[in-house]
């Protein structure tokens, strides 16, 4: 994550078609906590029965909702109109992040774009989004990862059950991260770290496998590496380094 969160100026595209409306109100509340959200959009084609339980999310969430009717069987209206709306609001240079709220493929081109204009691109959708969108994003965060603040239907209630995964498969990972960034001493900054990560892995979650933070993480390894906080030049503040342990 880049410095300075809290002065993003922030747009919200969602695609109403390929994201859940019980999920909204928690991703903004994610995004809130990053910057301040200037543009608040909702994509989709409101006269379907399909989208009917969004009425009372977008008016109590102030998100505007904007029509597109399907031109043709088969074609989706909605993804081009959220991609023509991107690249309108790219030229106004009133945003510094985008973020695009869906698990369909067809925006990969679209974040690969605005981070080419070095826009900062995130990106939440369920964790079947495919690799090649979540991989285009600076970050990406699966909606599973999030609490719902509204009871499921019981359609999306069956896709959304996520298994955490195993702490373990992290392992290969960490360790080449570590042998980048280790000192002569053989200990690692985490923070360095965990940049790293997120960097190769847009889609990088502590909360995928269960925990809050990376450092959890690196606690639930201790088979693997052994952890110390330092402090900083003397300082009250500390920082957590690792190292790969001698036996692994």
């Amino acid at each position: 994550m880049s410095e300075n969160l809290d002065k993003r100026k922030i747009v919200v595209l969602i695609d109403a078609d390929n994201a859940q409306y019980s999920k909204i109100e928690s991703i903004l509340e994610e995004i809130a906590a990053r910057g301040q959200i200037i543009t608040k959009r909702a994509y989709g084609d409101w006269s379907q029965e399909t989208l009917k339980n969004w009425k009372t999310i977008l008016n109590t969430l102030a998100i505007q909702p904007i029509q597109q009717f399907a031109y043709t069987s088969g074609k989706n209206a909605t993804d081009s109109s959220i991609i023509i709306d991107a690249m309108d609001l790219l030229y106004g240079n009133r945003h510094d992040t985008f973020v695009i709220v869906s698990s369909d493929s067809d925006f990969t081109r679209l974040a690969s774009r605005l981070r080419e204009s070095e826009i900062f691109v995130i990106g939440f959708g369920q964790s079947k989004t495919p690799v090649a969108f979540r991989n285009a994003c600076d970050d990406f965060i699966f909606t599973e990862n999030l609490n719902s603040n509204e009871e499921q239907d019981s359609n999306e209630s069956t896709n959304q059950i996520q298994k955490v995964k195993k702490v373990t498969e992290l392992v290969p990972l960490l360790t080449k991260a570590w042998s980048q960034f280790r000192e002569e001493d053989s200990w690692a900054n985490l923070s360095i770290v965990g940049t790293y990560i997120k960097r190769s892995r847009p889609d990088f979650d502590p909360r995928t496998y269960g925990c809050t933070k990376l450092s959890d993480i690196i606690r639930k390894l201790e088979k693997y590496y052994d952890h110390k906080m330092i402090s900083i030049n003397g300082s009250k503040a500390s920082i957590m380094v690792f190292r790969l342990k001698k036996s692994t």
